[in-house]
């Protein structure tokens, strides 16, 4: 199923946010420059989903993502990471890596700065296998 046909919950010039019936969130993020008040927002929104829902899941599609500034890099590191949606649950993220080689760099560079614990990443090649590496994970 395509991405574009789930629930939008929220959606800003950075990205678009959904849920998917399997249980997880699903992030599409747009090509172009961020502003980090609204990048910000995504994250928030996205982390409010996670705590609504009771989900700890999240398939992030950053194949049209521009790199990650130093901002956007330490939020993620300092902010995002660290708030978990469930005390018990670790999250569990799902990505297909940016086509930009320079947005790759800094995805890996998010990924391999991850606190062990808080957060694992599972680099994927296309939507399929990431959504079923996602429905079979606790």
């Amino acid at each position: 199923m395509p991405l574009t046909s789930h629930t939008v919950y929220f959606e800003n010039p950075v990205g678009r946010l959904s849920e998917h019936a399997h249980g997880y969130a699903i992030v599409h993020y747009k090509p172009g420059k961020r502003v980090f008040h609204e990048f910000e927002a995504l994250l928030t929104h996205l982390t409010h989903l996670l705590r609504r829902r009771g989900w700890h899941k999240v398939f992030s599609d950053q194949r049209a993502l521009a790199p990650f500034t130093a901002q956007e890099q330490a939020y993620i590191r300092e902010r995002w990471q660290e708030a978990s949606p469930s005390r018990h649950r670790e999250r569990l993220v799902a990505v297909l890596l940016p086509q930009d080689v320079y947005a790759r760099l800094s995805a890996h560079l998010v990924i391999n700065d991850a606190h062990e614990g808080d957060v694992t990443y599972r680099i994927f090649d296309d939507e399929a296998t990431a959504g079923a590496w996602l429905r079979q994970m606790v």
